[in-house]
């Protein structure tokens, strides 16, 4: 099944105490275009979440949006400075020795001296962090590829419900082309006896006159053709792997055999066919610029 290039999808979790919510959205592009947009403390995580999201989409702008919420993560420790302590203690006991004063600091005393007490944020462990993200980006994914590929059935049902019409209008081509041809014998032979009048018509001649005719608007190789691009993109539909750069290669050959189809023709029902063939031929180009 096809997949729409543009999509949404959404997911969520978390990381021990760490909350991160993550947002897809993508739009048509030619090639995959990838951007992640997160805090930049978190930009380290950026390769692996690219990695992810290659593995799964293969065209398409697509913009990643991460938010991380720490602030319940109680992640921050107090550490005492030993040292610095111990030489604060060591110089108030010189002082009171000194000068006969009471011992009677405490450790609230000893605590407020600068840098006894230092406040340090604790090591996440990042690679359980990034297991983390990418799982909840897996999830957002499922969700995004969920809605492509709902929009992708609709594109589907819509571009067979066109290949049938081509079908129809082709056997239409492959009907008018003899009536074509009987008529211009009839018209020639018309035209001649009205010219000779009583001389007598050289049928050998007309025959080998429409013969011609018949040759040079003969449509038998390029209907021939059509339907096998119909066929080719048919599977195509059912392949379930990303075609749309080969959809609208396809389609250009289907227009090549519509085009050579209205030179040949020179009449006025094959000319209206052939408009209804190429109208319904570019509703197929506009929709694989949507397809994956």
């Amino acid at each position: 099944m096809i997949k729409s290039m543009t999509g949404y999808g959404r997911a969520s979790g978390v990381s021990g105490k760490i909350e991160i919510s993550i947002e897809v959205k993508s739009v048509n592009n030619r090639y995959l275009d990838c951007t992640i947009k997160m805090p930049r403390v978190y930009s380290l995580f950026e390769e692996n979440m690219k990695s992810t999201v290659h593995k799964r989409i293969s065209r398409g702008k697509v913009d990643v949006f991460v938010s991380i919420d720490s602030s319940n993560a109680g992640d921050f420790e107090i550490k005492v400075n030993q040292p610095l302590a111990e030489a604060y203690v060591g110089a108030l006991r010189d002082l009171a020795l000194r000068y006969d004063l009471p011992d009677s600091f405490s450790v609230m005393d000893l605590g407020r001296f600068p840098d006894v007490l230092q406040a340090e944020k604790k090591e996440a462990d990042l690679e359980l962090l990034s297991a983390d993200i990418c799982a909840v980006l897996e999830d957002a994914l499922t969700d995004f590829n969920d809605m492509r590929l709902r929009e992708g059935d609709k594109m589907s049902r819509d571009i067979l419900d066109r290949l049938d019409e081509i079908d129809r209008l082709t056997s239409l081509v492959e009907d008018v082309t003899p009536r074509t041809v009987a008529e211009y014998r009839s018209k020639l032979e018309a035209r001649m006896r009205d010219v000779l009048q009583s001389a007598e018509i050289d049928e050998q001649r007309i025959l080998m006159e429409a013969a011609l005719f018949a040759d040079r608007t003969a449509v038998s190789e390029e209907t021939v053709r059509l339907r096998s691009h119909m066929s080719q993109l048919r599977d195509m539909l059912d392949s379930g792997e990303p075609v749309g750069r080969k959809i609208d290669f396809l389609v250009q050959e289907f227009n090549r055999e519509a085009n050579t189809i209205g030179s040949k023709g020179n009449d006025a029902e094959m000319a209206k066919v052939v408009v209804d063939l190429k109208a319904e031929i570019e509703k197929i180009r506009e929709q694989a610029q949507n397809i994956e």
